[in-house]
């Protein structure tokens, strides 16, 4: 209906200008068959001003919806569609192949009421999470480090003068079984094996429940190696002899935490232990244990056994008298970690004169002074770690 409008209203032109004004050739079409826009007939016409009047008044009707447009033609023929009809800006649009572009009203309103409101942004996609699922997956945990076999070895003087502060080592006061641990642990940990759980091999008479506990509870259940790999014992049953009965070339002269044995360094068998040959605790008396190793002060009133007078060697040519020390009055109780001629039990020998801190590394039977290591020693422990 357009074209047709469009043609009328030039024709309607040509007879009120003149001959000379009428168009040049009909009103070109486009591919899709409307007609050009009412601009391209002004361009096209010379008309007068009633002309161009008849022109604004076409283009108005084809503006208008269909019944409007067939009013103002009336007796043309039947009126198309209402969606033929559109504003020139939208033909515009359509001859170029973008579409019918939007009205002034729709480029300059907001969004309509009731609008869904804006999305929010995705959520952040999680780095870990599977493509199949979107669960992360779990992380995968270090493997636990392979340690060569290290279980065992006696503190070296070198660790207990570094930890304790002092020359004279720690005497009887380790800290208790805790801080006892605790040694056992950072002398193994100087050696690479702090990754283990390392436990002193030593009793007390109150574990904090007012129970006793026992050396050889505490350990676990074996097999424990030196440094040197070397079997020291299989199980509790091995351990349990005089001498472990392991490598021949490790039981008869138990290594510190270096792999070292003991002997080169002197009379430096004593090892404080606080337990009977079963691994149980000796005594019941705390002073046995130097309180339970939290005293450098308590005196046991031990010795060394077939010596009189609280464990000390009388002068030399004089008679020993009757076996005493360790027997009566008790005492803190040591093993040897190798045999020497007072005794061979690495668990337990005799008992040491006093609970408070000493070296001595002399040969001279139950050495020089009143302190725990006075027999041949520094008051070493026996450290086991609870794996192989």
């Amino acid at each position: 209906m357009v074209k047709r409008l469009v043609a009328v209203s030039v024709l309607v032109t040509g007879a009120i200008g003149g001959c000379g004004d009428a168009f040049e050739s009909p009103p070109e079409q486009v591919e899709d068959g409307n007609t050009a826009t009412p601009q391209e007939a002004n361009a096209a016409g010379t008309g007068s001003s009633e002309g161009a009047t008849m022109q604004s008044t076409s283009a108005q009707s084809a503006a208008l919806p269909a019944p409007e447009a067939m009013a103002q033609g009336a007796g043309g023929p039947e009126a198309e569609p209402a969606s033929r009809a559109m504003e020139p800006d939208q033909a515009d649009g359509q001859r170029d192949g973008d579409g019918p572009g939007p009205t002034p009203a729709e480029s300059t309103a907001g969004p309509a009421e009731g609008a869904a409101a804006e999305e929010p942004d995705a959520p952040t996609e999680d780095p870990d999470a599977t493509p199949e699922t979107g669960i992360p997956e779990p992380v995968e945990e270090e493997p636990p480090v392979d340690l060569e076999p290290f279980s065992f070895f006696v503190t070296s003087l070198e660790i207990m003068r570094e930890l304790s502060g002092s020359p004279d080592g720690f005497g009887g006061d380790l800290g208790g079984l805790e801080g006892a641990d605790g040694i056992c642990q950072q002398a193994a940990e100087k050696v690479g094996f702090g990754a283990k759980q390392w436990r002193a091999f030593l009793s007390v008479t109150d574990g904090g429940d007012g129970e006793p506990v026992h050396a050889i509870d505490r350990i676990g259940e074996g097999p424990w190696y030196d440094r040197n790999g070397r079997l020291i014992a299989e199980d509790i049953e091995g351990l349990l002899q005089e001498r472990p009965a392991g490598d021949p070339q490790t039981i008869n002269d138990l290594p510190n935490e270096f792999g070292e044995g003991l002997k080169a360094m002197g009379d430096s068998h004593d090892v404080i232990t606080g337990s009977n040959l079963e691994g149980r605790l000796a005594s019941d008396d705390p002073a046995t244990t130097c309180n339970d190793w939290t005293s450098t002060t308590v005196e046991p009133g031990g010795g060394f056994p077939g010596f009189p007078g609280g464990g000390r060697r009388p002068p030399r040519g004089e008679p020993t008298g009757p076996i005493g020390g360790g027997g009566e009055g008790g005492g803190v109780q040591l093993g040897h970690s190798w045999p020497a001629r007072s005794g061979n039990s690495w668990v337990t020998v005799h008992r040491a004169s006093s609970c408070a801190a000493g070296v001595n590394l002399e040969q001279n039977g139950p050495g020089d002074g009143m302190g725990i290591g006075a027999g041949g020693g520094w008051g070493g422990i026996y450290c086991f770690a609870l794996t192989p």
